[in-house]
């Protein structure tokens, strides 16, 4: 334990870890909270309109999600020919700050005119967020990479779940201090606060971490990232439990992701929560996807992972079949707790699952199969979500309720798919 201890302090792994800290202080901060009550804030009129604003969050987060897709390949044969990954941190880092300030700076000295019955400064924010979104989601990609410059193959776990625990904290400081030091009535006023939360915590990586130099390898082409998904894909489609199980985790995470990015618009406009009030919910939310994180690991230790992800997909579409209901408002507070238990759970299990699944001589392949799963469920999941509210708007909050229940039918069919996985695991 001591030695783990001294490993965490260790400057460099330090300054690593901090960088959960910091992207979680702008993912919970803007993506989650403050950029969806912006938008209704300024939509959000009448009920027709409150849709609409929920067709906007959902539409940006699609295309960020999406131009990440088409990227990431080209990001994974980048890093395996250079292993250039602070270099693209930093850069991309920056991007997201200067992003998020500009939204705030835009906020306060608005655009004149409209396009198209828009306002050309809503327009221009909507534009910056969905670039600080995609900056902030690719530098992940180099961020995670990092890990093996730091320490030792053994110690991953360690440093990893460092760096997790570290995020959860900087969830909640974020936005504490935006509530004691800003407020929240006014959500464009926490753009620039954020903004420069985030840069003062990714300091640290910027400057106390360095990239190993690496020998000579072979060159790569830039498509052959593309090459390797289909080449990984054709494999999986010859291991029926891994490959059932690859959809099963994108119907799970289409649902959960979908539901987390579009639950302030949701608490706020259909189910009568204030934006105070919401900051709550998501607190209790995030306390117990840490709890979710540690009770489903001892769950899935004991019973299986198999097993603990069909309560995982129970807990969730219990989640959902309650946020769609209309019953009283305080109901929605079991909602956070059950949607908070799924989040820190289901990312735990997933981890687990495929390693247990795939062959070991291809975990590496499989984990990158996996991952652009999560990526492609991160595109769909909000387009049919803002599509039903954008078709249905007419309806008011009721668009939005059937935009829930399409999730629960995501996360039931993946709940039906499991039970392929285990009887494909029984029969190898």
């Amino acid at each position: 334990m001591k030695r783990d201890i001294k490993l965490m302090l260790s400057l460099p792994i330090f300054s690593w870890a901090l960088y959960d800290f910091s992207n979680t202080i702008f993912s919970a901060n803007i993506v989650t909270l403050f950029f969806p009550q912006f938008v209704t804030e300024q939509l959000g009129t009448d009920p027709v309109t409150e849709q609409i604003s929920s067709t906007w969050i959902a539409y940006s987060a699609s295309i960020a999600a999406l131009l990440l897709i088409v990227l990431s390949p080209v990001y994974g044969v980048y890093i395996d020919r250079t292993n250039r990954k602070k270099k693209w941190v930093v850069i991309f880092s920056i991007v997201v700050f200067l992003c998020t300030f500009c939204m705030g700076y835009i906020y306060k000295n608005p655009v004149e005119g409209t396009f198209h019955g828009v306002p050309i400064t809503f327009l221009i924010i909507i534009i910056l967020f969905t670039i600080a979104k995609f900056m902030y989601n690719s530098s992940l990609v180099f961020y995670d990479a990092m890990m093996p410059d730091l320490t030792a193959k053994e110690h991953y776990s360690v440093i990893s779940g460092f760096g997790v625990a570290l995020g959860y904290m900087g969830t909640l400081f974020g936005v504490i201090s935006i509530m004691m030091f800003v407020g929240t009535k006014d959500a464009g006023e926490t753009f620039i606060p954020t903004a420069i939360l985030f840069l003062l915590f990714s300091l640290p990586l910027f400057m106390f971490t360095s990239d190993k130099k690496r020998q000579s390898v072979k060159q790569k082409s830039m498509s052959t990232g593309y090459k390797e998904i289909i080449e990984t894909y054709q494999l999986a489609k010859t291991k029926p439990a891994i490959y059932i199980f690859l959809i099963v985790y994108f119907f799970l995470n289409d649902a959960l992701a979908t539901a987390i990015s579009m639950m302030q618009p949701y608490a706020t406009t259909v189910v009568g929560f204030t934006s105070d009030q919401f900051i709550m919910i998501f607190m209790v939310a995030t306390v117990f996807s840490i709890i979710g994180a540690f009770v489903f690991g001892y769950i899935a230790k004991h019973i299986g992972s198999l097993k603990a992800l069909h309560y995982v997909g129970l807990v969730l579409m219990i989640a959902l079949i309650l946020a769609s209901l209309p019953l009283p408002k305080e109901s929605f507070y079991i909602c956070a707790i059950l949607f908070g238990i799924a989040m820190g759970s289901i990312w735990v299990i997933s981890r687990t699952l495929i390693i247990e699944l795939s062959p070991p001589e291809h975990v590496g392949q499989f984990f990158g199969l996996f991952s652009m799963s999560g990526k492609l469920s991160a595109v769909l999941g909000p387009f049919i979500y803002g599509t039903i509210t954008l078709l249905l708007k007419d309806y008011g909050p009721l668009a939005s309720r059937i935009a829930i229940l399409s999730l629960f039918i995501m996360a039931l069919l993946a709940y039906v798919l499991h039970f392929k996985v285990i009887k494909a695991v029984q029969e190898v």
